[in-house]
């Protein structure tokens, strides 16, 4: 006798509406997959408890205040919101070793300046939006694999089920994309590097 599956969409709504059992279900129906993401990017055990911790607090507080809007893709939005406490994890936690300057050691020698300039920024954001444009010109399907591969860092198994086809067919998918990509960008003669 087969059970039947509630949907994600249906169970937020549950959720939202008072239902505190139905956001249980969305976690262990995905805690497995979350959690592996995130301690796949965590090198320690205890931080990536922490970020899914943390991950789940920020997925109740956005539920609670109306805020979310997902349009039934509620897997592919926790994994975005668990990727940007992984981000704001290791951006807080960068290591910056204690040196002290003597005479023949100076700072400066190893201090160099990485972030970009204002130009830098400038056009590294017209060339985002550039692609932004060029992407939103790809068939639905294409887009699709292509942002939740891309932007969204999810495996080509993880697209195939969230998707509904096979893993081959998410691969062509992406191929095609990649390849339209290519034509798009040498047709309306965009330049990604700065």
């Amino acid at each position: 006798m087969a059970t039947i599956q509630i949907p994600d969409a249906l169970l937020v709504k549950n959720y939202i509406a008072g239902d505190e059992n139905a956001l249980a279900v969305l976690i262990n129906r995905h805690q497995s997959k979350i959690y592996g993401f995130i301690y796949s990017k965590m090198a320690d055990r205890d931080v990536a408890d922490d970020v899914f911790q943390d991950t789940f607090i920020k997925v109740i507080k956005t539920l609670k205040s109306n805020s979310y809007n997902e349009e039934g893709k509620f897997l592919p939005w926790v994994m975005r919101i668990s990727h940007n406490l992984i981000v704001d994890h290791y951006r807080k936690n960068k290591k910056m070793p204690m040196l002290r300057e003597t005479e023949e050691f100076s700072i400066f020698s190893i201090l160099t300046d990485t972030s970009m300039n204002a130009e830098g920024r400038i056009i590294t954001e017209v060339i985002e939006k550039d692609l932004q444009k060029i992407i939103k010109q790809l068939p639905d399907d294409q887009r699709e694999v292509l942002t939740m591969r891309i932007y969204q860092d999810l495996s080509f198994n993880e697209i195939a089920e969230l998707t509904g086809v096979s893993i081959n067919t998410a691969l062509g998918r992406m191929r095609y994309a990649l390849m339209n990509l290519r034509k798009l960008i040498e047709k309306n003669q965009i330049i990604l590097t700065n």
